[in-house]
């Protein structure tokens, strides 16, 4: 029988595998960077900065007046120094609107900014260990980048969710189908996502021997490999547990034993297939909202932070690893609190 694989370690697998191919397309001195960041990032965050890195090259052989390959596998490290802070606002510009197999690819803030830090990395690397002689991106201002209104769920809106997903009175006939056969796992995730606050990723990859329900925790696997418990009140208990009761009936597919959360074809349910099926009830339950599961997790921080108040036990639940990240999200909480201080001390009683 073949070893079933930890899901984490199925991730990073296919990560580098991933990125090996990035790498066939780099130059051959991009190697040096990702063995330099190997140990303090992980694999999702090293085939990013494979995809983001190629895409600069790729604006390079396009645009860059100075620089003639017919690949950018060709292009050598002294070509770096050929670039200048204005290639680099040229290259933000670019990314707003460009073209990529016949079609029109545009980026929002973020991502302008997200593939921004990834050359800025890059270019980081090689300037400290004198490679280059400049650092252009160092010199560039960060675009800035407008908040939105972070949309979650109201407490009357996580009640239709659930019960949509519980009873799917108002699914098609064909959903219906699908259904019947899947509600008992579908309420067990929709419950455990909206009463700890994980990731989609973390749910997924648990296994059956990661749930402790006499303790009513679960070990997950954060971002950057750390493991850590993640306890659930009585709703997620009975949710998990009428799925586990089911779960044990079930006849895996081969590799997939471990897992807990199964798909039709009996094996471990991915994070495309959580999206969807998420998306499937929210569009039903709340149509004037995109709920996607990681709404469902500011969902979660919301409502604990307005019954706690404590912005650190938020971060450390939702494995912030800095509590600004945290605060950032919920800053319209905490300036609602702040309204709530400014009369909650009367100084004179009124005549």
């Amino acid at each position: 029988m073949k070893k079933a694989t930890n899901y984490q370690e199925q991730i990073n697998i296919e990560n580098q595998r991933k990125l090996n191919n990035v790498l066939d397309e780099l130059p051959r001195f991009c190697q040096q960077f990702f063995r330099g960041i190997e140990y303090r990032t992980s694999s999702r965050t090293r085939i990013a900065y494979g995809y983001d890195i190629r895409l600069f090259f790729q604006y390079l052989l396009l645009e860059h007046p100075k620089i003639h390959y017919d690949k950018i596998s060709e292009i050598t490290l002294d070509d770096l120094n050929l670039i200048d802070s204005f290639d680099i606002e040229n290259y933000i510009d670019y990314l707003k609107l460009y073209e990529k197999e016949g079609k029109n690819i545009t980026n929002a803030e973020a991502g302008i900014m997200r593939k921004l830090a990834s050359v800025r990395t890059f270019f980081n690397y090689f300037y400290k260990h004198k490679l280059i002689q400049q650092n252009p991106p160092s010199q560039v201002t960060t675009p800035k980048k407008h908040t939105k209104e972070i949309i979650r769920l109201d407490y009357d809106e996580v009640a239709i969710l659930l019960d949509e997903v519980e009873d799917g009175t108002k699914l098609t006939e064909k959903q219906k189908e699908y259904h019947n056969k899947n509600k008992i796992r579908d309420l067990a995730l929709m419950t455990l996502l909206l009463g700890t606050g994980l990731r989609v990723s973390e749910c997924v990859g648990i296994n059956i021997k990661d749930i402790d329900f006499d303790n009513d925790g679960v070990k997950v696997h954060r971002k950057g490999g750390n493991e850590v418990i993640v306890y659930f009140g009585y709703e997620v208990h009975d949710a998990l547990m009428d799925y586990y009761e089911l779960r044990k009936t079930m006849a895996p597919a081969e590799g997939h034993e471990e897992a807990f959360f199964l798909s039709m074809q009996m094996k471990r349910l991915s994070v495309r297939s959580v999206e969807n099926l998420v998306k499937k009830y929210a569009s039903i339950a709340t149509p004037l909202k995109h709920i996607t599961p990681h709404k469902l997790r500011s969902t979660y921080g919301t409502n604990l932070y307005k019954e706690t108040s404590d912005i650190y036990l938020v971060a450390d639940v939702l494995g912030h690893k800095d509590v600004n990240t945290t605060r950032k999200h919920y800053a319209a909480q905490e300036d609602y609190r702040r309204k709530q201080a400014s009369s909650a001390v009367t100084l004179r009683e009124k005549k």
